[in-house]
């Protein structure tokens, strides 16, 4: 089954640049019946002929791939999902999504900002929770004096407050994941915050 919303799309492109379909193929330097054949869904147009196509109809051959991309929610929610590896261990967090991401890139529909929103959140935790167990070895095992603001939680000292700190790092990915999850169950936008834009 055909692409019937790119298909369109190109279609009214084309009427909003007040062209006809030969105009529109003579731009594109493509025959004819290849510009009718694509506009009535009856084929795609890839490679060369998308990117002319993009060209004549004054848009990026990206805006028109988007066109051509599935909605899949599951594959969404379970690339979500898959970011939950960093429970075995914390690199698996980054590894996992992205091979997920890298195989399905540019076929499902918001699986590329879906896929770098995941992978930002998780390479900035994982610097941060690693960060926190060099700090951590840095106290214990070097002796080495950290300046800690004088915090009480629960009778709770610095150290026993760094000791719990990792808990709650694993305990908030977690929860961020899973809501996130739902949220592209639901076809909604995710948010993985706070996170470095490491990809743009």
């Amino acid at each position: 089954m055909k692409n019937t919303d790119l298909s369109k799309k190109i279609k009214e492109l084309r009427t909003r640049l007040g062209l006809s379909q030969g105009e529109l193929a003579d731009i594109a330097q493509l025959n004819l019946r290849t510009v009718q054949r694509i506009e009535s869904g009856e084929t795609e147009p890839r490679g060369d002929s998308l990117k002319r196509l993009a060209n004549a109809l004054n848009v990026m051959p990206n805006d028109l791939i988007e066109w051509t991309e599935k909605e899949d929610n599951g594959l969404l929610v379970f690339l979500n999902l898959s970011a939950l590896a960093f429970i075995a261990f914390p690199i698996m967090g980054i590894i996992v999504p992205l091979i997920i991401y890298m195989l399905k890139k540019d076929q499902v529909k918001n699986i590329n900002e879906t896929g770098r929103r995941i992978l930002n959140f998780q390479i900035t935790w994982c610097l941060a929770i690693f960060l926190g167990y060099i700090l951590f070895f840095c106290v214990i095992f070097l002796h080495v004096h950290i300046p800690m603001p004088n915090i009480s939680l629960a009778n709770l000292g610095g150290l026993e407050l760094m000791i719990l700190a990792p808990i709650f790092y694993y305990v908030f990915n977690v929860l961020i994941i899973l809501w996130n999850a739902y949220r592209s169950y639901k076809g909604k936008v995710v948010i993985y915050q706070p996170a470095v834009r490491f990809l743009r």
